[in-house]
């Protein structure tokens, strides 16, 4: 469920991984979580930058509800939870510049995971957000990532309303670097990109990401892990688990 190759873009070596579920419009699943996190971990090490993207039509479509669904106990919501939690600070943990290709749509956990970018390529129509909160499910566990992306106001405006924004909305506002009017761009652009931050000097780039990493609040792992908690708290419970069980999925 998730395709790593490696990219030769004008000389530099680029790490390219994919979420690989295009029927299913890349809804994630633990296992495929857990996969990503150790790709993101062995791909990163001989590589000059890394572009996350996704195959298919769209990047990510968020958590697999059915996954969920039929787990009422709330065990898989735990699971997907955790995992992303991981998976967005392994990402912004690595020394190397880090794309995503976020074409078509990054809704609910695939929105989270632009968290963990350097930078973030999507498309002009493409459709982005946090609509959790429909099912009853927090989406605290994006907040010490998306805050820092667009600040205060906009992260409470985009985690509180369910409602999706365009990839031009989401530029205006920070969550989104660069746009490209076709979703099959995104892609190509992303590597364009990745190749060129690669290019520049390891040395100097670790450097600046470690410095920029020193400048986030001192308390900044221990909001990520309250975040996970205050996500973690209502799985299984009685509004979350109603509100999926009447999902037509």
């Amino acid at each position: 469920m998730i395709a790593t190759s490696t990219q030769t873009v004008a000389g530099t070596s680029v790490a390219l991984i994919e979420l690989n579920r295009p029927d299913q419009r890349n809804a994630l699943t633990p296992e495929m979580l857990r996969e990503l996190v150790e790709a993101i971990d062995a791909q990163a090490t001989n590589h000059r930058a890394l572009v996350l993207a996704g195959r298919g039509r769209v990047f990510c479509a968020g958590f697999d509800l059915k996954l969920c669904k039929a787990a009422p106990d709330g065990s898989v919501m735990r699971e997907l939870l955790t995992g992303l939690s991981k998976a967005c600070t392994t990402l912004r943990a690595l020394p190397i510049p880090v794309v995503i290709a976020a074409h078509g749509a990054a809704i609910a956990g695939g929105c989270a995971l632009l968290g963990g970018a350097d930078l973030v390529i999507t498309n002009t129509d493409a459709k982005l957000g946090y609509p959790v909160t429909k099912i009853g499910v927090s989406p605290a566990v994006s907040a010490p990532f998306l805050w820092q992306a667009v600040g205060f106001g906009a992260a409470r405006e985009r985690l509180l309303l369910p409602e999706l924004i365009s990839g031009r909305r989401a530029h205006e506002i920070g969550l989104a670097h660069e746009l490209v009017d076709d979703r099959n761009d995104v892609l190509d652009r992303a590597l364009q990109r990745a190749g060129e931050l690669g290019a520049k000097p390891p040395g100097a780039i670790a450097a600046t990401k470690a410095w920029l990493a020193r400048l986030e609040p001192a308390e900044q792992q221990q909001r990520i892990h309250e975040a996970l908690e205050t996500s973690l708290s209502l799985t299984g419970g009685e509004e979350e688990q109603r509100l999926l069980a009447a999902l037509n999925l």
